[in-house]
């Protein structure tokens, strides 16, 4: 059965492009809506980025556990009712002219608790619905949907809101997530075999401890964690640094940061390709080494200060990890047995979103006490480590798949 022809797949690849489409708009919307309309400073958006990011870290490992012991395709869809109901209470919000930044707050968690449990559940659905040579093909189409999603997304907010109001943002942000849940009512699951009863610390503590102990799955948990800290670091310092010393203008800075949305797309095109092309391990491994290339390329503009270069160092970020993301995707649903894959998922989830206000932290207290060009150089420091971890472990020798135990 090929991945493509594969109706329960299809309805699940466009529902994912739904989702990740309502998502980045919202994401986008929310924060232009409390400048224009409630004058929120930096303090309120950070607070506003901040209760986002909660249930990543609150609620990423009890879905995970959910998802192995409930119908994937029904957590799912209630996920992504969440979020329609978050958005639909924005459009109330918007029309009735309740709009504060507490209530933004509020549908904003809200929404995240369907990411999170949309996120969870979809990477450990998919090897139910494709046989598992097509695993990265069909991972490389979800991803292309996400870039697609994350490269279009905050133009498209950012347009509606200019010309015809909040209002439009969410009315279309809200059409996408009930269209990803009827899509997702339409999937037919397989049906599991109920999991014997535990106590859910037992599984949880089953799902961290295979992550830590499989050969392929520690590397790649810390490699992950290395490079969101040494993003978020970049990510901190970057904006100031292109206006101060890049001398960018606003629309320029946009404009570099959007190149990191066209690389997600360019690289989720080619992952199939250089899959092809050499064997998995190395394919996993490509992602953190081109990260070198990218931060480096970034720290070059302290001695030729151009906005091509760091266009060209955000093109890089998006291409090599998303072919990560893809391959090293691939690679965990293969090698985790079924009944562990929501756990598994979430570990990953959880950790790496853990790391990132970590690496934010680090990187505004580095570039307040020593300037924003000693956070792109502690940045390329770690992504050296990143690389490192990943290119000295066992997943360089993996030619191909290894069927879960």
């Amino acid at each position: 059965m090929h991945a493509a022809s594969s109706r329960p797949f299809i309805a699940l690849a466009w529902s994912n492009l739904a989702a990740q489409s309502a998502e980045q708009l919202s994401l986008a919307a929310v924060p232009l809506v409390a400048v224009l309309a409630l004058q929120a400073g930096p303090g309120e958006i950070g607070t506003l980025a901040a209760v986002q990011t909660l249930p990543f870290l609150l609620l990423s490992i009890p879905l995970g556990l959910l998802a192995d012991r409930v119908s994937r395709r029904a957590l799912m869809v209630i996920a992504e009712g969440l979020r329609a109901l978050s958005l639909l209470a924005l459009l109330a919000m918007v029309l009735t002219a309740q709009l504060s930044i507490a209530w933004l707050a509020v549908a904003g968690f809200v929404g995240a608790v369907g990411t999170v449990g949309f996120s969870v559940a979809a990477p450990a659905l998919v090897p139910a619905l494709v046989p598992a040579h097509l695993l990265a093909r069909a991972n490389g189409r979800l991803e292309l949907a996400r870039s697609a999603a994350y490269a279009a997304g905050p133009a498209l907010a950012g347009a509606l809101v200019a010309w015809a109001g909040a209002s439009a943002a969410f009315v279309l942000a809200a059409v996408l997530s009930a269209t990803a849940v009827a899509l997702l009512w339409r999937l037919v699951e397989l049906r599991r075999e109920p999991a014997p009863p535990r106590h859910p610390m037992l599984e949880i503590k089953d799902g961290a401890l295979f992550v830590w102990r499989q050969p392929f799955l520690r590397p790649m948990l810390l490699t992950g964690v290395a490079w969101n800290i040494s993003w978020f670091v970049l990510q901190a310092a970057y904006v100031p640094y292109a206006v101060r010393v890049l001398g960018l203008s606003a629309q320029a800075v946009g404009f570099t940061l959007g190149t990191y949305g066209a690389g997600m797309v360019a690289g989720a095109l080619l992952a199939s390709r250089l899959l092809a092309a050499m064997p998995l391990g190395r394919a996993i491994q490509l992602g953190p080494a081109v990260s070198v290339l990218a931060a480096a390329t970034m720290v070059a503009t302290l001695w030729l200060p151009a906005g091509v270069l760091a266009a060209a160092s955000f093109f890089l970020f998006g291409a090599g990890p998303i072919v990560w993301t893809i391959t090293s995707t691939t690679l965990r649903q293969s090698v985790t047995p079924g009944a562990m894959l929501g756990r598994v998922s979430s570990v990953f989830l959880a950790v790496n979103a853990g790391a990132r206000p970590i690496g934010a932290a680090l990187g505004g207290w580095v570039g307040a006490s020593w300037g924003e060009p000693a956070c792109l150089w502690l940045a390329l420091a770690g992504f050296i480590l990143q690389a490192w971890v990943i290119l000295g472990s066992s997943l360089g020798a993996l030619q191909r798949l290894a069927p879960a135990r």
